[in-house]
């Protein structure tokens, strides 16, 4: 239902302040601040997105949890989405969420609201059951043609 609300009210106040706006500083300068916004947040985009896929390659080879930055660089994600949508209350949004403070914020309040539970793998697992069955095998011949799974 509050996603339903946030498409209304969403396009409501960027037309409200289209309005407003537009009727203060007229309608190029308008305009032209909505394309601009839209090069600068892209290039702001691009950057910190180089910079969030750094973090996350460099959290793959040091084995460590990739969570913060993945949830980073989603919300670089939706912040381009939001820039590149002409209107200025998701211009505000769009540039607020490129803040590191912002999202580190953003991503404190998720983790209240989302519980999250890791699997790790134990190095020195064993089963329960420590019953040891000794067997034999041998390698079968393959067949030298088709394996039957593929047609010709």
């Amino acid at each position: 239902m509050w996603l339903l609300l946030l498409f209304i009210i969403v396009p409501l106040v960027e037309i409200g302040l289209f309005i407003q706006v537009g009727g203060w500083i007229g309608l190029w300068p308008t305009l032209a601040i909505v394309v601009v916004t839209a090069f600068v947040g892209t290039a702001l985009v691009r950057s910190q997105g180089a910079q969030a896929l750094a973090q996350l390659r460099s959290s793959f080879d040091d084995l460590r949890d990739p969570t913060e930055p993945l949830a980073h660089g989603a919300m670089i994600l939706f912040s381009g989405a939001l820039l590149l949508t002409p209107g200025f209350f998701t211009d505000a949004v769009g540039f607020a969420l490129l803040i590191p403070g912002v999202r580190r914020g953003v991503l404190r309040e998720l983790k209240k609201r989302v519980k999250v539970q890791t699997v790790s793998r134990d190095a020195g697992w064993r089963p329960q059951d420590d019953t040891i069955i000794e067997g034999t095998y041998s390698e079968a011949d393959r067949p030298s043609g088709p394996s039957g799974w593929t047609r010709d």
